[in-house]
């Protein structure tokens, strides 16, 4: 044996050495690939930058420390989805918070893609505001839905596998997400039935 030898490999074989190295490539790529998404989600509901890291960040932990548990699973994007939340969840209740998703800041974007579906009516809002409050008040899943959709910008195949669901119930919630907000915002219901973002 080489006096260079690393004494962490001492009794483990190559087959083990090779597991751990896929294991670790796979977590980083699921890492770099949805990392920048859950971190405008919690800065979403946590209203900070510096809140959204640390939840982030935490999420990321725990998920590394169960990932060989959470590849037997049936949807490695739900699992690891669902875990995300509850350490958003844990965040605001330790900080006594409500979800800042009425004040953050990123509900520019989701406006913008609205407009495009509810053009002339959004035109006639007085405020923002109205449209945060009607999307906070949604039903957990279609809030999910809109905001994953046009705020964080995942695709509805993304979406199904985060939430666990098919693309045709991403669709379903966005459409009677969108429905909800139309009649919440006073909005004629009849513009926005079968139009597809």
């Amino acid at each position: 044996m080489s006096r260079y030898a690393d004494p962490s490999t001492l009794g483990t074989t190559d087959a083990e050495t090779e597991t751990d190295r896929q294991l670790s490539l796979s977590f980083e790529a699921f890492h770099t690939t949805h990392a920048r998404k859950w971190l405008k989600y919690a800065y979403l509901h946590t209203g900070g930058r510096d809140a959204a890291v640390e939840v982030t960040r935490g999420a990321f932990r725990r998920l590394a420390a169960v990932w060989p548990h959470a590849l037997r699973q049936a949807s490695v994007e739900a699992f690891a989805w669902a875990l995300l939340k509850e350490c958003v969840v844990e965040w605001l209740y330790d900080h006594r918070q409500p979800t800042a998703l009425t004040e953050t800041a990123a509900f520019a974007v989701v406006t913008k893609a609205l407009l495009r579906e509810f053009q002339a009516q959004f035109a006639l809002l007085e405020s923002q505001l109205g449209l945060y409050a009607a999307i906070a008040r949604l039903p957990e899943r279609q809030c999910d839905v809109i905001v994953l959709r046009h705020v964080i910008g995942y695709g509805d195949a993304q979406i199904a596998a985060l939430l666990g669901v098919d693309e045709a119930t991403v669709r379903s919630h966005a459409s009677r997400g969108r429905r909800r907000l139309a009649t919440a915002l006073g909005m004629d219901q009849g513009d926005t039935r079968g139009k597809q973002p």
